[in-house]
């Protein structure tokens, strides 16, 4: 299988999942809540069982790491050179309450880095996909064109468009967005908000709440084939599998503007995490 082939391939099973989880999207389902009182619905299930499956008949020697999947040993997964990473269904809460921005997710992790990702909005039927060092996409419907995405590369600190959850806001945030000038924040769910970034519709995405490795690897890769940047609060790109937790460090998704504007937005973003 050629590396187009893999790729057509993820993005048909997160296209499968998606619709998996629309047909359970409009009937009637119970949610219940795991130990850490994170909604679980049938459509999670559902969609973790249909990409695993799918999954292990496309590399069935490629270990898989799901949000819905028992829990793996470190012992075990810290061998892992290369594995998918997925969240079935992410935004479970934004599911619940039936706004339409959640997500399926598939990433292959090489090395600790995301090297394919896939992020499809089913409700919404757009597909944001990217593989290492050929460029990020954006497709919307089964037959639509691929669209070349770029992330924005601001200059100045006016008019910035920052995407933020719809289901976490905090004082911190507050004290991040004081720094800018009148800046015009976008609601939104899911990793919707990093690939918002990696098409250019938002500026910046500031995260300062846990989020876990699985909730960012595949719109990481798409990010950073489209330019930007998702670092921590010391401007280091994220790594995964690179500990026993699966919890990401607090985290920034940037356009692609360099040197002193990157910086400054860095600075503001640590001072914000003190609080």
């Amino acid at each position: 299988m050629t590396e187009h082939d893999r790729l057509a391939s993820i993005i048909s099973i997160a296209r499968s999942a998606g619709s998996r989880i629309m047909e359970i999207y409009s009937s009637d389902y119970e949610v219940v809540f795991k130990k850490d009182e994170s909604p679980l619905t049938a459509a999670d299930r559902a969609s973790h069982e249909l990409i695993v499956h799918a999954l292990g008949q496309l590399s069935p020697d490629i270990p898989i790491l799901s949000e819905e999947s028992v829990e793996i040993p470190w012992e075990e997964r810290k061998g892992w050179k290369e594995y998918w990473l997925i969240d079935p269904l992410d935004g479970t809460k934004e599911f619940i309450k039936k706004n339409g921005e959640f997500t399926v997710n598939i990433a292959l992790i090489r090395q600790n880095i995301p090297t394919l990702g896939v992020v499809y909005a089913p409700a919404q039927d757009i597909c944001w996909y990217a593989e290492e060092g050929k460029g990020a996409f954006r497709m919307h419907g089964i037959s639509g064109s691929p669209r070349p995405i770029h992330a924005s590369s601001p200059e100045t600190f006016a008019a910035l468009k920052i995407v933020g959850s719809r289901s976490h806001q905090s004082q911190a945030i507050k004290a991040f967005l004081g720094n800018l000038e009148e800046p015009t924040l976008i609601p939104m769910g899911s990793s919707l908000k990093l690939c918002a970034v990696a098409d250019g519709t938002a500026d910046i995405y500031p995260r300062l709440g846990l989020t876990s490795e699985w909730d960012t690897a595949a719109a990481h890769c798409v990010v950073t084939e489209a330019g930007g940047f998702l670092v921590d609060e010391n401007g280091h790109s994220l790594v995964y599998n690179s500990k026993e937790s699966i919890l990401n460090p607090y985290f920034l998704v940037l356009g692609g503007a360099g040197g002193r504007w990157r910086q400054d937005i860095i600075g503001w973003f640590r001072q914000a995490n003190t609080l």
